[in-house]
């Protein structure tokens, strides 16, 4: 009962036909056709840094991670201050809880 059955594989009824016998052809050569030339390579603008480019890279740098500094506090500063109000929402609602368990 809690053995399992395994199927068996269906055996083909009816006429059953061999596979086809591929016969291989034969291959003529032909001429080669010519290579193609080579293209030539894409010349690429080359970027030189100069001081000027430097600071700005460097100011830029700098403003970025400012910027994602500033969020990321903010995000911090906004769920202390949620989590502060919904503790002191627990603390009020427990003793409005207790005062009128006690009037009772």
């Amino acid at each position: 009962m809690f053995q399992p059955k395994i199927p068996t594989m269906p055996q083909p009824k009816g006429l059953v036909t061999p596979p086809a016998v591929i016969q291989p052809t034969t291959i003529t050569p032909s001429t080669p056709a010519p290579a193609p030339a080579a293209a030539p390579a894409p010349s690429r603008p080359v970027v030189q840094l100069t001081p000027g480019t430097a600071v700005a890279l460097v100011g830029a740098g700098t403003a970025v991670v400012l910027v994602v500094g500033t969020v990321l506090v903010s995000l911090l500063l906004a769920v202390a201050v949620t989590s502060a109000s919904v503790a002191v929402c627990a603390i009020v609602l427990r003793s409005l809880i207790a005062s009128d368990a006690k009037r009772r």
